[in-house]
């Protein structure tokens, strides 16, 4: 026991008593917390209901499932991989049309192409892009933007048929037109995230390429872009999330064909736009069929997500 004399300060009986600001800094960690691993419990117990529900599917065909193509509520046989096929491919031609676009318009906005009173009402234009609904761009896509580039579409076949991209006739409805449509709708992830990025670069880059005697387009290439990488990436593997997981824009416009067709001009589907168009009236082994995809759906983009993560610290890493 601590005598008074060994304690000439008080400094005992002042680190027992209470103290408000470190009590809540205390609860505030507590908190935080406990909202982390709310987090985590939620994202295991969807996975766990998914799996439960799957669970007669994946009884039934095992992994069978993502390589078969059949596709019958009939003979109660079902098979994922027209819809797995339809869904990387989708997402991957959206990323090839939007991430040059999207990098491009981030590098118009930030380093001054034009004055500020013109860029702003671009940038906020562009920013509205994110808040349009999925069915509208799905009703846009499908009304007007496929039939007005339906003779471009059919000059494509025309001229570049033998192309087994192109081999098909392009219908009112297929993967290409889809995936252009797609590549619209994750364009504001794109820019917003790389602008962000390019904004945030210490202005001390691009004065000491343009004193060493580098051209603008030089310090964007060579320096500028580098440096603002991990951010890009970010981005685009954001905007990759985004389009594995469209469902309604692609349930109208993909066409739903549940077969592989190389053709991009062809039909076809994807695992988000199958659980759309059949859910509602789905039962049995078919119900587990669709839990089965739309657990398959989640792997990917949690793959997707680690991904993009491990790609990001890699390249912060590097700078």
């Amino acid at each position: 026991m601590t005598s008074p004399s060994s304690d000439p300060n008080g400094l005992l009986e002042a680190s027992t008593q209470f103290n408000p600001v470190r009590a809540l800094d205390q609860n505030f960690r507590r908190l935080t917390l406990g909202l982390a691993i709310s987090v985590g419990a939620i994202l295991i117990w969807i996975a766990y209901s998914l799996l439960v529900i799957a669970l007669p599917a994946i009884q039934a065909f095992g992994l069978g499932f993502l390589v078969d193509s059949t596709w019958d509520p009939v003979k109660n046989i079902y098979g994922a991989l027209p819809h797995v096929y339809g869904t990387v491919m989708s997402s991957l031609l959206a990323l090839i049309f939007a991430v040059p676009l999207g990098v491009g318009v981030a590098i118009f906005l930030t380093e001054n192409f034009l004055e500020q009173k013109i860029l702003r009402p671009i940038a906020f234009t562009i920013e509205l892009l994110a808040a349009v609904p999925s069915v509208v761009y799905g009703l846009w896509g499908l009304f007007v933007f496929l039939p007005t580039i339906k003779p471009l579409l059919q000059g494509l076949h025309k001229f570049c048929g033998w192309i087994p991209f192109f081999s098909t006739e392009p219908g009112g409805r297929q993967l290409l037109g889809a995936s252009l449509v797609l590549a619209i709708m994750i364009l504001p992830t794109i820019i917003a995230i790389s602008r962000d990025t390019l904004t945030s670069l210490p202005p001390k880059l691009r004065q000491g390429a343009y004193g060493l005697g580098a051209t603008r387009w030089e310090t964007i290439v060579l320096v500028l872009l580098p440096a603002a990488l991990s951010g890009i990436v970010g981005s685009v593997m954001l905007a990759l999330g985004r389009a594995l997981g469209e469902t309604m824009a692609l349930a109208m416009l993909v066409g739903n064909a549940n077969q592989v067709n190389i053709s991009w001009l062809a039909p076809a589907s994807t695992l988000s736009s199958l659980i759309a168009n059949q859910f509602g009236e789905a039962s049995g082994l078919q119900k587990s069929s669709l839990f089965y995809e739309a657990l398959i759906l989640m792997v990917l983009t949690l793959l997707v997500n680690v991904l993009a993560q491990a790609l990001v610290s890699r390249f912060q890493q590097v700078e």
